[in-house]
């Protein structure tokens, strides 16, 4: 066999290897009558007996050998008495054994399938079958040949084998019938066929343009897309219109469907005041019922705090004694509100204290007996919460003890019925929280329990639907603290000064020589990545000591553009991981990783096996975790990545799911602390050039910054504080029936 080459295979289904039936995956053995060929891929449905065409390319498994890689596949009934008796001896039909299928196919040969299917009372004659399996066995092959019928209906849409296990999993034996009736009943959460996808489906079907059906889809398109630009909810006025726009309908017809579908629970209607004026705003469920819950929650949790901590003044005098250190009067009101009301939301920028705060609230917490949970949204914040606290502190996920749905969901074992066994819970990072992950946290919440919550309410906001962090603030109905005061000794960081000029919509300080905050001026982006390139490769490493992969991180506003992610991390990889001979290098789609290359995970990978250097083994790979690109093996099909102190072993189908690190985006970097960051600034995207993502850049660093460009662009983006809106809930459910509304 030619590798590469396409190949058409023909025959009887002999056996069935594996089969995942949540996805369709299947390994089975095809006789072709000269051989037995092994065919592997996504084939729902096919049972021994079958005869199937399938089409494909071969490749050579490392321990299986030669197989089939299935692209495509076509099957028939069986039809000879062999084939049938070969299809019920396989069980494909539960109650059927070997035996049972011999009575049957001997009783009535070729015509078996049709009976069973349409004259299952025949069935009765056969010793051991009653009426009642005969029906069962009839019901049984309808849905089994119904799937069949299905997948030859499906594919003239273009629909997928695999979307076809969906569609058949959500919707049964009516799926024809209801798609028919609605061709949008494609776009639910569980089958997810794109709304463009079922708008063709019913263009073919003749389906007039503004019936309901289409109108609803649409709705909820719109809500669903925008939770991806940050939003829970849209104002009706705007959903109605941008709907209207969208399918080309009728603004009125727009509005009256959106106002059954809050009748119905489609969508939830909810008035808030914007502007001193009422102002409809509709939800998806999903989202209402997160703000309202976690809302509802934190009000219980106001309204019946723990359990009073006494002598707090002398519990911090004496830590103020013993650690030799003097807390501000803003850190004391933290630490008190903290350990004598149920919820504190603490705030503060770099320099502030908010670190020495939270270790003194964790140490009378600790010494009061208590038990504190610490936590962050990703792995590599909470790895730094630990260093900074010398306390465990895990992955919000990894603390509800998440496992994923079939269609890559969340769910978490930790929730209403069995909540965390903790008497306060902490949280950090809280900007980067989205508003279903805090509804999670909250589920899980027990009752009797202390919730600080900790971060900076100006860095960016999550990258997830919601605005939590700035709600539970705005919303001026939980105890705040915000430190706002720089200690002496972060004072002199230029660093940690200048983040606050920022932020305070000054111009930071460039031209001290001597300190740890730098601006290098560069007139084009050929000298901007030159630049780049020679701090990364040489300068940094020659005079401060640090690694070119460990210690240096370039953060640019943009994926885009000559010195956006892309074309960085390329140039950087050409510089400090060059092509060497030995050096094996993978290619994926338009990327290219090599041994050596500092890659990172850009997506929640909770199935990567890892094993850490002490030997303790686990499984998951988180969003944003960094790490270098060891071992490439080409016969295994494997890449191995070595993440801090713990080694992950990558399957080809898995790895592309990781790219080059060199180079991040801003928002990429959230949560993450680099020894020298160097930020370009160049002309990017307008929208990039604003004050909120200068200053979550510059707070990434921790002892060097360097901005390599123009001055203006400085200017630019300190002097832009417009923030993008971001439409949600929390604050106002939050004030609804509080004292402080």
């Amino acid at each position: 066999m030619n590798i590469n080459e396409t190949y058409e295979v023909t025959g009887l289904v002999d056996s069935i290897v594996y089969r995942n039936d949540s996805n369709g995956y299947t390994v089975l053995n095809i006789d072709t009558k000269s051989e037995l060929v092994c065919a592997v891929g996504t084939m729902p449905g096919v049972e021994v007996g079958d005869e199937i065409k399938a089409t494909g390319v071969f490749k050579t498994h490392p321990t299986y050998g030669e197989q089939l890689t299935v692209s495509f596949f076509e099957r028939c009934q069986p039809s000879t008495s062999d084939a049938i008796l070969k299809y019920l001896s396989s069980r494909a039909i539960k109650g059927i054994g070997s035996r049972m299928a011999a009575r049957i196919v001997a009783e009535f040969g070729e015509n078996t399938l049709e009976v069973m299917e349409n004259q299952p009372e025949k069935l009765t004659c056969i010793k051991g079958i009653s009426l009642e399996k005969a029906k069962y066995f009839s019901e049984e092959i309808k849905k089994t040949f119904g799937f069949r019928e299905l997948m030859i209906y499906v594919d003239k849409y273009k629909i997928t084998p695999e979307e076809a296990v969906k569609i058949w999993k959500q919707l049964g034996t009516k799926a024809r019938e209801l798609i028919e009736e609605n061709p949008y009943i494609l776009c639910e959460e569980n089958i997810n066929i794109s709304f463009d996808r079922a708008d063709k489906i019913a263009a073919l079907q003749e389906k007039p343009e503004d019936n309901e059906n289409r109108i609803r889809a649409a709705v909820l398109h719109i809500l669903t897309h925008n939770t991806a630009n940050g939003h829970t909810c849209l104002p009706k006025e705007k959903l109605k219109a941008t709907c209207a726009e969208f399918i080309r309908a009728d603004a009125e017809r727009v509005e009256n469907v959106i106002d059954k579908m809050t009748l119905d629970a489609s969508v939830f209607c909810e008035t808030k005041i914007e502007n001193y004026n009422d102002i409809e705003f509709i939800y998806l469920p999903i989202y209402y019922n997160a703000e309202t819950y976690s809302a509802e929650r934190l009000k219980m949790l106001l309204r019946f705090p723990p359990p009073l901590i006494e002598n707090i003044d002398k519990k911090i005098k004496d830590i103020e004694k013993s650690e030799n250190i003097q807390y501000a009067d803003l850190q004391k009101d933290a630490i008190k509100k903290a350990v004598t009301q149920g919820v504190l939301v603490l705030t503060g920028g770099p320099g502030t204290g908010k670190t020495t705060t939270l270790n003194a609230i964790i140490k009378i917490l600790k010494d009061n007996g208590e038990n504190v949970f610490l936590a962050a949204p990703t792995g590599r914040a909470a790895q730094r919460m630990s260093e900074l606290t010398g306390c465990e502190a895990k992955t919000i996920h990894r603390l509800l003890e998440v496992e994923w749905t079939e269609n890559n969901r969340p769910v978490f074992k930790r929730n209403e019925q069995r909540t965390l066994q903790c008497n306060a819970l902490i949280l950090d990072e809280v900007s980067m929280i989205d508003s279903l992950l805090f509804d999670s946290v909250m589920k899980a919440f027990p009752l009797g329990c202390r919730l600080i919550l900790v971060g900076d309410s100006d860095q960016l906001p999550s990258v997830g639907a919601g605005n939590v962090l700035s709600d539970l603030i705005s919303s001026g109905v939980l105890p705040t603290v915000t430190l706002n005061e720089i200690f002496r000794q972060s004072m002199q960081s230029l660093i940690i000064t200048n983040a606050h000029k920022i932020n305070k919509g000054e111009m930071p300080v460039t031209d001290i020589k001597d300190n740890d905050f730098f601006f290098l001026k560069c007139s084009s982006s050929a000298v901007m990545l030159n630049t780049i390139i020679e701090l990364c490769r040489n300068r940094l490493p020659k005079s401060y000591g640090y690694s070119s992969f460990e210690d240096i991180q370039v953060l640019s506003p943009s994926r885009k553009g000559d010195l956006g992610t892309a074309a960085l991390n390329k140039a950087l990889q050409d510089a400090i991981n060059p092509p060497a001979a030995g050096k094996i290098e993978l290619k994926i789609g338009q990327k290219s990783l090599r041994e050596g290359d500092k890659v990172m995970q850009n997506k929640n990978n909770y199935n990567i096996p890892w094993v850490k250097t002490d030997g303790s083994k686990g499984e998951g790979i988180f969003n944003g975790d960094i790490g270098i690109l060891t071992k490439v093996n080409r016969i295994g099909k494997t890449v191995v990545i070595q993440f801090d102190d713990k080694t992950a072993e990558y399957t080809y189908e898995d790895i592309i799911d990781v790219d080059l690190a060199y180079c991040s985006t801003i928002h990429k970097s959230q949560g993450n602390e680099f020894e020298a960051v160097i930020i370009p600034m160049y002309n990017s995207p307008p929208q990039l050039l604003y004050r909120n993502l200068l200053y979550t850049a510059v707070t990434r660093a921790k002892k060097l910054l360097i901005l390599v460009g123009k001055y203006e662009i400085i200017q630019k983006m300190v002097e832009n504080n417009k923030k993008t809106q971001r439409y949600s809930g929390l604050r106002d459910f939050l004030c609804c029936g509080t004292e402080n509304n």
